[in-house]
């Protein structure tokens, strides 16, 4: 069922046209001021216009510098829907800035965002994982999602977030599993994910799939796969009418298929029909996955009977444009045509 979208708009009673707009030097100074003000009104209008300003990196910068982060902090506990929605999305804003992500992870604001991952009001909710999402692109800010003993709640809130939500969760989570995954592979982040793989959302199977993908680039995450019976869904996904969720599943499953347990799974799922029919396909997105997913399969005995038959196909990738294609079909040729 469709989700309504996530609105920005303020309440009624609150008009931006009439935030008082500060020019020049003193324009920060004089911000920083009103946001500490104990009018309210003062400090929704001071708000608004830091929103406006903070778009500009340089602006970012000096309002670093200035220690708006500290206030900014205080403002998320705030009583007042109408603050902490502003004063989330100014942080957010200034996390879409190099150096805005530099200094909220500095500054700790990824452990003061963490009390709002309950607020009951969406976009201020959105606005934080928006934030997260930014911040963990970079390795500092992945680790501090991590230290911030955020990966838990992430995992569990996938079950009841807005889809909206549920991806910027599925982008944070791919960024800082590719750095560590126990405390994730502890909530059950792969049940979770597992489900996530038949949501209606394109968008979220193939989100889904790609953190898969990075939970099964670590050894205890390519047995918890296996151990969820995650692969039969993964080969189901190579049909997806998506190329995008294709690839990403076939990219999840060339790291699961690394260890005995993967590689019997998914010949018991029958992958090789679907993985040579993106093989075939010049245009898939998933072709280089597949190809080194069925190099995989083509160590077990019943993989490579199989798949000489299709030698040919394999064979034609060698002709293609890009470059890891054709390496990647001369190793699996070079396995398939191997004789014990």
């Amino acid at each position: 069922m469709a989700q309504p979208r996530i609105s920005a708009y303020l309440p009624p009673d609150i008009d931006p046209t009439k935030a008082a707009l500060a020019f020049g030097r003193r324009a920060l100074p004089k911000l920083k001021e009103e946001l500490q003000s104990p009018e309210l009104l003062t400090q929704q209008r001071a708000l608004m216009a830091l929103c406006d300003l903070v778009h500009d990196p340089e602006k970012v910068y000096e309002a670093i510098a200035l220690g708006f982060l500290d206030s900014l902090k205080s403002l998320l506990v705030h009583q007042d829907q109408t603050v902490r929605q502003k004063t989330t999305e100014v942080l957010s804003v200034m996390a879409s800035h190099s150096i805005g992500r530099e200094g909220l992870i500095r500054s700790g604001v990824i452990s003061a965002l963490a009390g709002l991952l309950d607020d009951p009001v969406d976009i201020c909710r959105k606005n934080t994982h928006q934030t997260f999402d930014m911040l963990a692109k970079l390795p500092g800010g992945a680790g501090g999602v991590l230290r911030a003993g955020l990966i838990p709640p992430l995992v569990l809130k996938l079950k009841t977030e807005l889809d909206e939500i549920q991806e910027l969760i599925l982008d944070t989570l791919s960024n800082c599993l590719r750095v560590e995954v126990s405390e994730a592979l502890a909530a059950g982040a792969v049940t979770v994910l597992k489900e996530k793989l038949s949501h209606p959302s394109t968008a979220i199977r193939s989100k889904a799939a790609w953190v898969l993908l990075e939970i099964s680039s670590h050894a205890e995450g390519k047995i918890a796969v296996c151990k969820e019976e995650v692969i039969p869904a993964l080969v189901s996904l190579l049909e997806d009418t998506q190329p995008e969720v294709q690839a990403n599943s076939a990219g999840a499953l060339m790291f699961a298929l690394v260890t005995p347990q993967g590689r019997s799974s998914a010949m018991g799922a029958e992958a090789i029909p679907p993985l040579l029919t993106l093989v075939a396909e010049e245009t898939s997105k998933a072709r280089l996955n597949a190809i080194k997913t069925l190099t995989l399969l083509a160590e077990l005995p019943e993989g490579r009977q199989t798949l000489l038959d299709h030698r040919d196909t394999f064979q034609r990738c060698l002709d293609d444009p890009s470059e890891a294609v054709q390496r990647a079909a001369e190793i699996a040729i070079t396995v398939i045509d191997w004789k014990p």
